[in-house]
Parts: C-alpha cells; sequence; structure tokens
C-alpha cells in the first residue's frame, strides 16, 4: 500500500464524520490505539476522515498511521507550519513551564487552529492520543451543541481535588463545575471562527504571558466560559474498575498510563485496541522499561502540580481575563 493512500475518497461524500488528534512522533503509537478502537465502532453506514494535526512525523509513523485506514474511516495528516500564531506560541511555551511535560509542549495548542485551517468542516471532535473508544463517535457527533461553541465534560479531576478547585476559582476566575477537560471535545468551528478563538488566545498570551498550570486547557475555559455545553463523563471516562456498561469513551488522563504501569484500571482495553496497530511492540518495550526512577519522577510531577496549584490559587486577581473588543 501506498504511504499516500489515505482511504476511501470521503470528498464524494457530504455527511463525514470530521475527528482530529494533535500529536508528535513520541505520542503516535498511542494515537495509534486510539484510532484503531474508533475504526473498531464505526457505523458502516457513515464516513469518518482522521486528521493528524502534527509537528513533523516520519515517514515510517506515517505509514504505520495508515495501515489503519477501513472502507469507511480514511486517515490524512497536516503538518502545522511555523506561522506567526505558532512562533508566538512556541515562544510561550519556552517562557513557562505549566505542569512540565504535561502542557508545555506548543502541540497541545493546535487543537485550537482547527476551526482557522478547515474552513470546509462547520462541526468536529477533537480527542487526546491517550483515549479509547468504546462506541461510535458518531453518536458524540451528532450531539446538539444547543448554539454553544463547544461541548466537553466537566473535568473530573478539578471535581475531585480541592487543591485544583482553589486554581480555577481563584487563578482563572470562574466557577470550577463550570471547567471542562479538553481532551473530548464537540466544536462548532462555525461559531469558533465567528468568535475568532484562535486570534483571542494569542492576544491573551501576548497581553498576560501567564504562567498557567495548564495552559492551552485554561484559555479555553477561560475564552469560551458561558459558551460550553456539558455532556455526560461516559464520553470521557477515567478509567475504572469494574467500567460502568455505558462507558464510551476512556480517557487515560495524567498519571498511570497502562504503557507504564501494569495491572492498572482498563488495561486490557488499551492492550486489545493496540494489538496489530504496529506500535505494539514499542508499547511493550515502554512497559517493561519503565523503571523506579521514571515512577518517581511521575510522583514528583503530580505532587508538582498540586503545589503550583496552591500557590497560583493565592493570587488576588485572576491571571488571566477575556479581553473585551
Amino acid at each position: 500500500m501506498s504511504i499516500f493512500y489515505t482511504g476511501i475518497p470521503l470528498g464524494k461524500h457530504t455527511k463525514v464524520v470530521p475527528v482530529f488528534y494533535t500529536i508528535n512522533n513520541a505520542y503516535a503509537p498511542y494515537a495509534a490505539a486510539s484510532i484503531n478502537s474508533l475504526m473498531k465502532h464505526t457505523d458502516p453506514n457513515r464516513y469518518y476522515r482522521i486528521i493528524i494535526l502534527h509537528d513533523g512525523l516520519d515517514w515510517i509513523t506515517r505509514l504505520r498511521l495508515r495501515n489503519l485506514v477501513t472502507n469507511n474511516c480514511a486517515i490524512q495528516f497536516k503538518k502545522i507550519s511555523n506561522n506567526l500564531y505558532l512562533k508566538i506560541i512556541i515562544r510561550y511555551c519556552l517562557k513557562t513551564r505549566g505542569s512540565g511535560d504535561y502542557f508545555a509542549k506548543a502541540v497541545y495548542y493546535y487543537r485550537a487552529f482547527i476551526a482557522r485551517l478547515f474552513t470546509e468542516y462547520n462541526k468536529a471532535i477533537y480527542v487526546d492520543s491517550d483515549t479509547i473508544f468504546r462506541a461510535d463517535v458518531g453518536e458524540l457527533y451528532d450531539m446538539d451543541l444547543e448554539g454553544k461553541a463547544i461541548a466537553g465534560m466537566v473535568d473530573t479531576k478539578i471535581l475531585e481535588t480541592p487543591e485544583f478547585q482553589d486554581y480555577v476559582v481563584h487563578a482563572l476566575g470562574m466557577p470550577y463545575t463550570e471547567y471542562v477537560n479538553s481532551g473530548v471535545l464537540v466544536m462548532d468551528l462555525k461559531k469558533l471562527r465567528k468568535v475568532k478563538y484562535l486570534s483571542q488566545m494569542i492576544e491573551m498570551i501576548k497581553v498576560y504571558n501567564a504562567d498557567l498550570l495548564a495552559p492551552d486547557q485554561d484559555y479555553l475555559n477561560v475564552i469560551l466560559e458561558g459558551d460550553i455545553a456539558h455532556f455526560s463523563d461516559k464520553w470521557n471516562s477515567v478509567p475504572l474498575n469494574p467500567l460502568p456498561k455505558n462507558t464510551k469513551i476512556v480517557h487515560f488522563n495524567l498519571t498511570y498510563k497502562p504503557w507504564h504501569h501494569k495491572n492498572i484500571a482498563c488495561e486490557r482495553l488499551f492492550w486489545n485496541a493496540a494489538r496489530g496497530t504496529g506500535f505494539y511492540g514499542d508499547l511493550k518495550r515502554q512497559l517493561e522499561n519503565f523503571s523506579a526512577a521514571d515512577q518517581k519522577a511521575e510522583d514528583d510531577k503530580l505532587s508538582g502540580m498540586l503545589a503550583r496549584a496552591t500557590k497560583l490559587a493565592k493570587t488576588k486577581k485572576p491571571l488571566i481575563k477575556k479581553i473585551e473588543k
């Protein structure tokens, strides 16, 4: 199969479900498992296009990912060019630390470019690479946004953690019960273009230059506050044992990834999705090579997040605010 083959010519079909991922070479194995699980749960009467936004995937990685295409699901790649907006984001990432490797890379901001770059779509799904599907993503795509710019799940990590709640209320100036996780989103691209979401984010970065806890996610919530619909956590569930039967997407968010840890919730779900992707051996080697030092670094990173959240929550006024024109 040619590395340029992307699956069926979806341009002939008007009812396409576009699903976006943002990755680099390191995230490709996890994205492959996610995409494989997505494709196994598609409706054979619908058509799907996986669009991978990246910073320069090597050709072997692209070939492996393209081998996942099916009769009703195509894959395409879009490298985010080094334009003025991206240069501002890269400089910002170099100056701020966010929460270490969790949120400090420019690739996390690529989702902000979707509406601007893909004007052929008025609606789309965005998902993080550390997700596994148990249902048809088309069901989520069909959600009625009721005029809102995006839909997401109220972040369960915030709801469960007092330090994060204080951070959202004081550092971001918004109710923590409204703050959504950006790992799974339904996006009204037409409205995001109308409100000039990307331009707003860039302007806020330039004005505030704030060292936030989860910058791209924080900007999303502050800019679109009041313009976000909420969906059930069955579409963005943390790994649980036992897993509720109605769970449709499992999100291995933050710590305890199955490619790092054994005997964790939903690990079989992940490995079943990873099998046959071309990255299975790579992922197994990551699991075997994850050391005690790696575990300590992971624990330190999480405790560091909590400490920073507490420190940033002591601010007398929000660190960022939506800029009214």
